[in-house]
């Protein structure tokens, strides 16, 4: 199993990112995904959840109205669109997936990760 992340880099502070993972060796269709973030000397915190289908997601309040979590099954790719980011948003931000195929929120209920994709919000 394979959780490739990409689109991490250096933005300004109310500009927008688009964060990619691409899964491999998962039924991909099937899984919920997820997005996380760890900020330098913070835990590892959830972020946003998809379901199997991509009709339903959940967002951590801090983010709720500026990202939108997606996903695209054809091409095992779950997707974060940020937008109007903040400094404190700044932290490696990594993707799970989980064979429930259900919302889940929590760090422990993901089965794979992946190798996490540098987000930089400069003031």
């Amino acid at each position: 199993v394979q959780l490739q992340a990409s689109g991490g880099g250096l933005v300004q502070a109310g500009g927008s990112l688009k964060i990619s993972c691409e899964a491999s060796g998962i039924t991909f269709s099937t899984y919920t995904m997820g997005w996380f973030r760890q900020a330098p000397g913070k835990e590892r915190e959830f972020v946003a959840t998809i379901d199997w289908s991509g009709g339903s997601t959940f967002y951590v309040d801090s983010v709720k109205g500026r990202f939108t979590i997606s996903r695209d099954n054809a091409i095992n790719t779950v997707y974060l669109k940020m937008n109007d980011l903040k400094p404190e948003d700044t932290a490696v931000y990594y993707c799970a997936a989980d064979d429930s195929g259900a919302l889940r929120i929590g760090l422990y209920e993901y089965d794979y990760w992946g190798q996490g994709t540098l987000v930089t919000v400069s003031s």
